[in-house]
């Protein structure tokens, strides 16, 4: 979770159109933060940002999916995520923060998991 003190820099950073020597590498390290707050397992390695991020535009394509749909169910969906919230755990996608409210969607691993956040990212692109 970002501390006041990292909200203010980060967004002092995303107002400048040019960046100093480690200015970049800190806005990447504020926006991995900012998009990890709802995923409760480990990211590792170089693609921990691509990863983070990549979740954090499952929430926003998902939320777009859903107001697209005439449906009650998917309106009633809608409402929780936006009360809610959804979050990552290793073998689920969830509404609401814990790991034992709603499943979403259920995985055998946490790679499963991740592969099909970015299958449905680019499947969005393309619809």
């Amino acid at each position: 979770m970002m501390n006041k003190k990292q909200q203010k820099r980060y967004i002092e950073l995303l107002d400048k159109d040019t960046y100093e020597s480690g200015e970049y590498q800190e806005l990447n390290d504020l926006k991995f933060i900012k998009n990890k707050e709802s995923i409760n397992f480990r990211l590792s390695g170089d693609n921990k940002y691509y990863y983070a991020n990549q979740c954090n535009e499952f929430k926003h394509n998902l939320k777009k999916l859903l107001q697209k749909s005439d449906k009650d169910y998917d309106q009633r969906l809608l409402n929780r995520i936006d009360n809610e919230g959804i979050s990552f755990h290793p073998y689920s996608i969830n509404i609401g923060y814990s790991r034992y409210n709603q499943h979403y969607k259920n995985f055998n691993s946490t790679k499963e998991l991740l592969g099909f956040v970015v299958g449905f990212n680019n499947a969005m692109e393309w619809a």
